[in-house]
């Protein structure tokens, strides 16, 4: 299917899909309010497949790339959690790297951010991508069953998943001991919150995720990078509060809000992405671990 641009729809049919991806509403109800669009022979049935995730779209960096070694690696996790499984990515040579572990949005350990790790490794990093849904089995091939299963997992707990994920990579014995958090969406949240949690995280990088409250904000030593995408109201509305937290609590941070960029768009699976954005925060996200981490 070949890849549509995020102006090609209505922002209305944009949000009435942010509402699905988010499980405000359910597949169902996202088709019968998207009989107003389904116009010129489109069917509801062509827009949700449009607007979903294309993961042959997102290969930046094959598995098999010269450039890096990857495995499958399983951490336990504390208070009887379990364990939880991820892709651990690293450079091909050399000994010790910075760190950086790569959080998921709401379906689970995906082939978008799984390809992230592997692109933070081209960059010189070792990078960990947990997948939240091991203790349901795992991310299920499929975001629609991701989504399911992620409703299933306590959020408590895969907090704690994480946690026990980015303390195990910062001990890594190929890791320099210094560790950042990236996260998208769901995932922005948690590195946000990871933030709150490690007093001796090296750096926070947020893809239009759900910031801290005030109070927490104030535990944050960690430098803050924030990302979010103009169209998107909602999370671009909490940027001021959580950027005057942060500066009463004086931490280090920047925050950007791409003009005309939808949430998500980083993700270049779907018709949010959008390539001038991403690139920009990217780079940004780059040069912010490369400045807090190798420091």
């Amino acid at each position: 299917m070949e890849r549509r641009k995020a102006t090609e729809f209505p922002q209305e049919l944009l949000d009435l899909f942010d509402l699905y991806q988010h499980g405000d509403i359910d597949r169902r109800t996202f088709l019968d309010r998207a009989k107003t669009f389904a116009v010129g022979g489109m069917t509801t049935a062509m827009l949700f497949e449009a607007l979903r995730p294309n993961y042959a779209w997102a290969q930046q960096v094959a598995p098999d790339d010269p450039r890096i070694r990857t495995e499958r690696v399983t951490v336990q996790s504390p208070r009887g959690n379990g364990s939880i499984g991820g892709l651990l990515a690293r450079p091909a040579q050399g000994d010790r790297f910075p760190a950086v572990i790569v959080i998921h949005e709401n379906r689970g350990l995906n082939p978008y951010i799984e390809d992230v790790a592997r692109r933070f490794a081209v960059e010189g990093f070792i990078a960990l991508a947990p997948d939240g849904l091991t203790s349901v089995g795992g991310y299920p091939g499929n975001d629609e069953e991701g989504g399911r299963l992620f409703q299933q997992v306590d959020r408590m707990k895969m907090l704690e998943d994480f946690v026990a994920a980015a303390t195990w990579l910062k001990s890594h014995p190929a890791s320099t001991g210094r560790l950042g958090a990236v996260g998208f969406c769901f995932g922005g949240g948690v590195a946000s919150s990871l933030a709150v949690r490690m007093p001796d995280l090296g750096a926070a990088v947020s893809f239009y995720g759900s910031p801290p409250s005030a109070e927490d904000a104030m535990k944050i030593k960690a430098p803050v990078l924030v990302h979010h995408g103009e169209m998107d109201k909602r999370l671009v509305g909490t940027w001021p509060e959580y950027q005057a937290a942060l500066e009463k609590a004086g931490v280090v941070h920047e925050g950007y809000i791409y003009p005309g960029a939808q949430h998500g768009f980083h993700n270049d699976t779907t018709p949010r992405y959008d390539e001038a954005a991403a690139t920009l925060a990217w780079q940004r996200t780059l040069d912010w671990f490369n400045r807090h981490l190798r420091g």
